[in-house]
């Protein structure tokens, strides 16, 4: 039986309000791979015409923290994830409304192993961050961790 994660979307609309003001949404959510796509909006664009690369990190940085809170959400009463650190790859100007896919790098089973044995486990989530034509824009590694809550 699969989890229901259908709540993410909104909930990340609600914890992060960064989410809301950049108009991302949500296209796919499940415990191992998110899609979130950035509508093309001229406030976020950089001086070449496309979005900030701040935009396009947030961009994968949401995405990944999406999957990372649909892949654990039955254990935040238990654990806090947080960013350990991060690794984008600009590879051709951004024009248009963006996507980002991030796909959860390690077994959830895996990590909560590790935290349950009282290490603090880190593990990878991959992002892809495409154009409308689907040509890969940029690409990023955030690594995260599971915080026990004390």
């Amino acid at each position: 039986m699969s989890q229901d994660v259908s709540f993410i979307a909104d909930a990340m609309k609600q914890a992060v309000p960064w989410v809301k003001t950049t108009g991302i949404e949500f296209e796919e959510v499940s415990v191992s791979r998110v899609v979130a796509s950035l509508p093309d909006d001229e406030t976020l664009r950089n001086h070449v015409g496309g979005p900030h690369a701040a935009v396009m990190f947030g961009l994968g940085e949401t995405a990944s923290g999406a999957v990372v809170m649909a892949a654990f959400a039955a254990h935040m009463g238990t654990a806090t994830p947080l960013v350990a650190r991060a690794d984008i790859s600009y590879k051709k100007l951004a024009l248009g409304p963006l996507r980002a896919e991030a796909v959860l790098g390690r077994a959830a089973e895996d990590v909560l192993a590790e935290l349950e044995s009282g290490t603090r486990p880190e593990f990878p989530v991959t992002i892809t961050i495409t154009n409308a034509e689907g040509v890969t824009t940029g690409e990023m590694v955030v690594v995260w961790t599971l915080k026990p809550t004390r």
